[in-house]
């Protein structure tokens, strides 16, 4: 059994119209919820084992938040081939980057983000910025997730929900 814990990048910043989109960084509300949604990692105890984030500023910066909330080192593993992927790019990369760990943790963007949890489960609904996505999925290996029956959405987080700190 395996988890996958997908997490869409926390809210960007428009302030600097010259930026390529690929260089967006977050804004003060982003920088504020990607910490917090490592916090709930540890708290629900679903701190993943290695994060595969997108290259883009937006999404890298999630993944270094949230993962600087951890009780533990996790690593982050940077791919372009997750900036503005299809569900069929993300699973391509989990099989191929996935190692040992039982609990992994994708960084990306939207719509593949919203696409992926129903690709994945057939369940879920929009993934708004900072929100998350857990996984269950009957494998043993990750370079099985393309062909693993459906998986099981255990969780979904948005930022907002979430009870005041």
């Amino acid at each position: 059994m395996k988890t996958l814990l997908i997490l869409r990048h926390a809210k960007s910043s428009w302030d600097h119209p010259g930026l390529r989109d690929h260089d967006r960084p977050l804004n003060p509300r982003g920088r504020r919820d990607a910490p917090r949604m490592g916090r709930f990692l540890v708290e629900r105890d679903l701190v993943p084992e290695r994060i595969v984030s997108s290259t883009a500023v937006r999404a890298r910066t999630t993944a270094e938040l949230a993962a600087g909330e951890f009780d533990r080192e996790v690593e982050i593993e940077t791919t372009s081939d997750l900036y503005l992927a299809s569900p069929d790019n993300y699973v391509d990369v989990v099989e191929a980057t996935g190692g040992a760990e039982e609990r992994l943790m994708v960084v990306g963007h939207n719509p593949g983000i919203t696409a992926l949890v129903w690709h994945l489960t057939g369940d879920g609904e929009h993934m708004p910025t900072a929100a998350l996505a857990a996984v269950e999925l009957d494998i043993d290996d990750w370079p099985e997730l393309g062909s693993a029956r459906r998986g099981r959405l255990i969780g979904f987080w948005r930022p907002k929900a979430l009870p005041p700190e």
